[in-house]
């Protein structure tokens, strides 16, 4: 008896519900209208920008780009970052092509480019902004960020940097030279204990990097120090 009785209840729900929705839909009808409206403009808009206006940006962006490459790969960091008077360097690409990924990435190059010249504090200030996600390229910025630290004398702040680059992207290119330089750092501040914790892992997790950097010389230079 129940079951025969819940149909019509339900059938009286489904259809109160109804009615309530094409009430709602009637009485606001003009303000649906609006708010689909400005969406649809909106996404026109959108579209309309990130092909006039942004893609032509980035491709002039990246025919900038390729020349500050060419100098940054050939070690001519002061003209990578400023240009040669023809073509633009990174800093000129960041502060004239906002939003572009070749300016993103620029972010990147001219971060490496100043701690090769020894300017680690402009070195961190581009870094710091750089939004990385490739699996390589990640890593080795936030290493270089480790990099600029220690030669600061911020070596706490080194050492987490160098940590993270490990941790980001496990390869066997970058995470065991991010280790031996986060152990290197442990040495400096005396806490060998760490430093030999990291250096065993890179012998047991990266055997042929192990072989080709002789890491048993860090490791026995560790356990003099933990003996004394």
């Amino acid at each position: 008896m129940s079951k025969k009785n819940q149909g019509p209840d339900i059938g009286e729900n489904v259809e109160s519900a109804l009615s309530r929705s094409e009430r709602f839909i009637e009485e606001n009808q003009k303000s649906i209208i609006r708010v689909v409206t400005v969406l649809l403009a909106l996404t026109a808009i959108f579209l309309g920008l990130k092909r006039f206006y942004l893609l032509p940006r980035e491709n002039e962006a990246r025919s900038q780009m390729f020349v500050a490459e060419q100098y940054f790969e050939t070690d001519s960091f002061n003209l990578a970052l400023y240009g040669d008077g023809n073509y633009s360097g990174f800093i000129e690409i960041i502060e004239d092509y906002g939003l572009t990924k070749a300016a993103n990435l620029s972010q990147y190059y001219a971060g490496i480019s100043y701690l090769r010249l020894g300017e680690y504090e402009d070195a961190l200030d581009y870094l710091k902004k750089f939004k990385a996600r490739d699996k390589m390229v990640t890593p080795i910025a936030e290493g270089a960020k480790g990099d600029a630290y220690v030669e600061l004398g911020e070596m706490e702040k080194g050492l987490d940097c160098y940590l993270n680059a490990a941790a980001k992207s496990k390869n066997n290119f970058t995470t065991p030279i991010y280790l031996m330089k986060a152990a290197q750092v442990n040495e400096h501040l005396q806490e060998f204990d760490k430093a030999m914790e990291l250096y065993q892992q890179v012998k047991t997790d990266f055997p042929d990097y192990a072989r080709n950097n002789n890491i048993d010389k860090y490791i026995s230079r560790v356990q003099v120090k933990l003996a004394e």
